[in-house]
């Protein structure tokens, strides 16, 4: 016997494991909300604002759009390995891995494909706008990165919406999670 009061209750759950991604994107990025969004938070996500769109020039390689997750476990896994040392700067090697993939694509043709193409100006675009969010001001940095993060976001639903690139999962995770996350660094500072 179903109570009028677990109906919505089920809807909603039902609605969640539909829109897992976004339900994850969101949790995800919802952390900026919940402390003090620092120069530290802001660096944090400008060097995640260079490693999503490595995920998309690497999978522009590969090919493979069902390899979106496993390729964001081995990216995020070293990701978080660059975080906790002190030797190099992750931006660092994430643009040093962006111009390993660039020169091994253009070798082996994918210089002719569009979606290549348009992979590596939204690697170079994303990135720009990362490097100099970590060079200026830590006030316009933090707008600097927080636009980027919601071009990124525009960026994932128009691929998820096309269907290219990276799988329709993984673009809507990364979407939510980027609005998310751009929303966070522009109003907690103000709150």
């Amino acid at each position: 016997m179903t109570t009028i009061e677990s109906r919505p209750v089920r809807r909603i759950a039902r609605a969640v494991v539909r829109r897992w991604p976004a339900a994850l994107g969101f949790a995800l990025g919802a952390d900026v909300f919940l402390a003090e969004v620092t120069d530290a938070t802001t660096h944090g996500y400008a060097r995640l604002l260079m490693l999503m769109p490595l995920l998309y020039v690497v999978l522009a390689v590969l090919r493979r759009r069902r390899a979106s997750w496993p390729v964001l476990g081995v990216l995020g896994g070293l990701f978080v390995l660059l975080r906790v040392q002190d030797l190099v700067e992750p931006a660092v090697v994430i643009l040093a891995a962006a111009l390993g993939a660039t020169v091994w694509g253009a070798g082996h043709g994918l210089h002719r494909e569009p979606d290549f193409r348009l992979q590596l100006a939204g690697m170079a675009g994303f990135a720009a706008l990362a490097v100099v969010g970590l060079a200026v001001h830590p006030d316009l940095g933090r707008y600097l990165v927080a636009a980027g993060m919601l071009a990124h976001g525009i960026w994932d639903f128009v691929h998820m919406a096309k269907e290219r690139t990276v799988s329709r999962s993984y673009a809507e995770w990364c979407g939510v999670l980027d609005v998310t996350v751009a929303a966070g660094l522009v109003v907690v500072p103000l709150l």
